[in-house]
């Protein structure tokens, strides 16, 4: 990561490549809403040609998404990729990329959840710095996306300059942000789903951590599931390296038995504090990014601060050309 390239920004009428590296989409004409989409953004379309397949769980078979993803990246007049959906597979096809391709073609990509997985890889495979942030399965497609999620995007894709503070435009009604741990610390970001991140340990996608602003989110996981993870990080030695760590929102990550017993059953807020306070580290939770309508874009590999006093994340690099 100290040889990370940046994509150039993103122009109007420019041609923005569809995919699914993971999962497809549950209703088969979201990819026509989402080829929509694109168009009335008033962008080029082009779908990949097997995004429309299905196999299973997956989005076609391991070399049909990694064929379909490698298309895009060499094709002359895709400028960006966007990730129709996450869901699960992405991990299946990291070893079938070519990452001096990549490089070498080096344009947006964006998508969340599985997707992390592939942020990671092309971040230390690749060198380029790529985007967590919405898909058009599950926010850009809707009638109903807030602006703040699209300001968010569009700021960072398409300007040349540092995209600032991520909660900028939120009310205070709209930011559940609190400090787990004050302080402030700045680093390059690195991070996304917990589950996935948990998944690539022990493997050469895995990110370097040290001196970084780790952020995680993650999606209907108990309790007890993410301390588990949290563990894991912990006993493989990861997260005592991290400068800090900004949290999103973990969405609908309740204990499904806690009204059936008496005795006392954590919530994810317990966790977090008692996982991660007695590291010493700026701790920041309930930020706006994750499996939310309100889901800002954060460019993974970029310099940012993690404010743990004014509880915010703010991107201090411009993450694009």
């Amino acid at each position: 990561m100290n040889s990370l390239v940046k994509p150039a920004r993103l122009r109007p009428g420019q041609t923005i490549g569809l995919c699914c590296p993971a999962s497809a989409p549950p209703d088969p004409q979201a990819i026509d809403r989402a080829v929509a989409t694109i168009e009335n953004l008033g962008f080029k379309a082009r779908l990949a040609p097997r995004a429309r397949r299905r196999l299973g769980f997956l989005a076609g078979s391991d070399r049909d998404r990694s064929s379909d993803l490698m298309r895009l990246f060499l094709d002359r007049k895709v400028e960006a990729v966007f990730c129709i959906r996450g869901g699960y597979g992405v991990t299946r096809i990291l070893h079938l990329l070519d990452y001096n391709a990549i490089r070498q073609h080096r344009k947006i990509l964006i998508g969340y959840s599985d997707i992390t997985a592939l942020h990671c890889a092309l971040a230390k495979r690749a060198g380029l710095i790529s985007f967590h942030g919405p898909m058009l399965n599950s926010e850009l497609s809707r009638p109903d996306v807030p602006a703040f999620t699209t300001q968010s995007l569009w700021r960072v894709l398409m300007k040349a300059e540092p995209a600032g503070s991520i909660i900028s435009g939120l009310t205070p009604e709209q930011t559940s942000a609190k400090a787990i741990s004050g302080g402030v610390v700045e680093g390059r970001l690195v991070g996304g789903n917990l589950s996935v991140l948990c998944a690539l340990i022990g493997t050469p996608w895995m990110p370097d951590l040290r001196g970084r602003i780790l952020f995680l989110e993650d999606l209907e996981e108990a309790p007890y599931r993410i301390d588990r993870m949290l563990t894991h990080l912990l006993n493989a030695g990861l997260l005592q390296k991290v400068a800090g760590i900004a949290v999103g929102v973990m969405r609908n990550c309740l204990d499904p038995k806690r009204a059936e017993f008496t005795e006392f059953r954590q919530t994810v807020d317990d966790v977090l504090v008692e996982r991660l306070r007695p590291l010493g580290k700026p701790v920041v939770s309930g930020l706006p990014f994750g499996h939310v309508a309100l889901n800002a874009t954060l460019p993974v590999g970029v310099h940012a601060r993690l404010d743990g006093i004014k509880c915010d994340l703010v991107i201090c690099e411009t993450a694009v050309r």
